[in-house]
């Protein structure tokens, strides 16, 4: 018996470890909802969509570490949104260099022609 309860402490104490060794990244998440305009045409929506991480290869500096371009699930039905796209930045110092930057400007000239309405939300810890 003696032996099974120490099994049983051992192996919750490594659960309880295992749960609290999540890694809490400093780096941010810059998440953009967006819908296009009907006019835009599906070779339009898919350069701009593209082109997030085009803008990352060509503006190194921009701090993009990484892109998600594909929704798998936009839920709410025929909500106002269609797309979820998302771009990691290294840390909020390059998300804030970024606004207004080179990178940025370049990128505007490819979405903002299609993009009808658009929001974002900023997550980091």
């Amino acid at each position: 018996m003696k032996k099974l309860l120490r099994n049983l402490t051992l192996l919750t104490a490594a659960m309880a470890f295992s749960l609290s060794a999540v890694e809490m990244p400093k780096s941010v998440i810059h998440v953009i909802n967006v819908k296009f305009k009907p006019t835009a045409s599906k070779a339009d929506v898919d350069g701009a969509v593209a082109s997030i991480g085009e803008m990352a290869t060509k503006f190194p500096k921009a701090g993009i570490t990484r892109v998600w371009l594909k929704p798998i699930l936009v839920q709410g039905g025929e909500s106002k949104f269609t797309h979820c796209l998302v771009m990691e930045f290294k840390d909020e110092a390059a998300l804030k260099a970024y606004k207004d930057s080179e990178a940025q400007k370049w990128w505007y000239t490819k979405w903002i022609p299609v993009r009808e309405l658009s929001n974002t939300h900023d997550v980091s810890n």
